[in-house]
């Protein structure tokens, strides 16, 4: 706000979080029928961007078969103790930016 006295003016300011990229992608995982399998992959900046993981086109969430965690910048998906079933695509998304393995 700036005052002179007979006038008065205002504005706002707006901040937008920049965008994060993934700068180290998913590698793909080899395990045995009952094994956990790890991925991970790193952004650019801690982001309070929505991220998702997904087994082909079910995205995941943390629960008792598939732990999600975050820290710092590095995202981790582990599939416990992995089927047959659990063969397939697994891919990353935040923003636009996606990777896959």
């Amino acid at each position: 706000m700036c005052d002179t006295g007979d006038q008065q003016t205002t504005a706002v300011v707006h901040v937008k979080e920049p965008s994060a990229t993934i700068v180290e992608m998913l590698k793909d995982v080899t395990s045995y029928e009952g094994e956990d399998a790890v991925f991970e992959c790193r952004l650019s900046r801690e982001t309070a961007q929505d991220a998702q993981w997904f087994l082909g086109d079910v995205p995941l969430q943390s629960n008792e078969m598939n732990e999600i965690s975050v820290q710092g910048t590095r995202h981790t998906l582990i599939l416990r103790k992995v089927t047959l079933e659990d063969c397939g695509p697994i891919s990353f998304k935040v923003g636009q930016h996606t990777s896959g393995a």
